[in-house]
């Protein structure tokens, strides 16, 4: 008697369901490594176009124009690369900064200037005709292989956009972070030129409307007491005692304009001490906590004394807080000054406020401002200066 094997009974398995032979990764490469020559070609002849029009009409006050503007549009083409590696190669590469504005009153051969020696544009121009050779190699090379080598794509495909990522990498990227080094430097220079410009403005203002106009009025009560002097012995003791009263109040206005522009006890003792004398005037109560054992440089004094005199002005008129706290030290090669209060919080630089002036002053010596400021408080805003020695 022979036993048989029972056959299975039910439904039937359902099949797996069908996947792909290749990963999302090398299709996506394939299509960079296959779409790359079009690109290239097309950029080529855009850019061999722009450089003979450009040539030839150097001889006339167009060529350096259109020379500008051709770069301007090749730096415009880079940046769609940028995005079709991030696409297909999954390739993440920070874009170049913009072109650093125009200093003020270059107007239309400050942009052509600062156009022309755009080495993003330059190295984008490069890019193209480099990588065209090595397109048309691989795509070549591709063809074939989709046929005859197909199950070893996936490698072919990975060392070919290697060399691809190497090129974007290479030409199509911020050079080590040097060209928005300098970008920033370009904007600090231009707030540092700005903020100068106000406060001229603000001292000539306060001198015409304060100082000057008091001793203006002085010099004609004087002159009219001189006038009574033998007429009206009375009436010209009483106009000098007016005038008296005009000096004090002149001199004090000075005294508070010239405490404005550098207060002599930051010269003379220092930035926590002048920033104690700040905080006894400040209408909140204030607590200065000092821990530097050493002096930093006198500009880095100058722009850490009013960058805290200006947030205790802040607290003084915004913050409705009962009390606050200045602290102060060195941290390596950096100065930080904290300062802190019980306020109703809220405060926001990219609310148009000082704070923001505050933060472009900062920056432009690589300094930056801190803010923590939720609604309902506490304010803790930190402005963090390079510390340099005195010489």
């Amino acid at each position: 008697m022979t036993s048989s094997t029972p056959r299975p009974t039910g439904p039937p398995q359902p099949l797996p369901p069908p996947r792909p032979a290749l990963s999302a990764r090398t299709w996506g490469e394939l299509a960079y490594l296959g779409s790359s020559w079009i690109v290239d070609l097309a950029a080529f002849a855009y850019i061999m176009v722009w450089i003979y029009a450009g040539a030839l009409l150097s001889l006339t006050v167009v060529g350096l124009p259109f020379l500008a503007a051709g770069l301007t549009g090749i730096r415009r083409v880079g940046g769609w690369e940028r995005a079709r590696a991030r696409a297909l190669l999954g390739l993440r590469v920070e874009e170049p900064s913009p072109l650093a504005p125009t200093y003020r009153g270059g107007g239309f051969f400050g942009w052509l200037w600062n156009t022309l020696k755009d080495p993003v544009g330059w190295r984008t121009a490069l890019f193209f005709p480099v990588r065209l050779v090595w397109g048309l190699l691989t795509f070549v090379l591709l063809i074939p292989s989709l046929f005859v080598l197909w199950p070893l794509l996936p490698w072919l495909a990975r060392g070919a956009s290697q060399v691809d990522r190497a090129l974007v990498r290479a030409l199509l990227s911020p050079s080590d972070g040097l060209e928005r080094r300098i970008a920033e430097l370009e904007a600090g220079r231009v707030s540092v030129v700005d903020t100068s410009a106000a406060d001229l403005r603000r001292i000539e203002r306060d001198l015409h409307d304060g100082a000057q106009a008091r001793l203006v009025s002085l010099a004609m009560e004087l002159g009219l007491a001189k006038e009574k002097l033998l007429s009206s012995p009375e009436e010209a003791a009483r106009m000098v005692d007016g005038a008296h009263a005009e000096v004090k109040l002149a001199l004090a206005e000075l005294r508070d304009l010239a405490r404005g522009i550098h207060p002599a006890i930051l010269t003379d003792r220092g930035l926590g001490p002048a920033l104690s004398a700040v905080a006894s005037r400040c209408t909140v109560p204030v607590t200065v906590h000092d821990e530097l054992a050493a002096r930093p440089a006198p500009a880095i004094e100058g722009i850490g004394y009013f960058t805290v005199s200006e947030l205790l002005q802040n607290v003084s008129k915004h913050s409705g807080a009962t009390r606050a706290r200045v602290a102060l030290w060195r941290d390596g090669d950096r100065l930080l000054l904290h300062v802190s209060d019980d306020g109703r919080g809220g405060a926001d630089a990219t609310a148009g406020s000082g704070l923001a002036g505050l933060a472009e002053r900062l920056a432009a010596v690589d300094g930056r401002l801190v803010i923590v400021s939720p609604a309902g408080g506490p304010t803790t805003v930190t402005a963090e200066l390079p510390w340099r020695d005195r010489t």
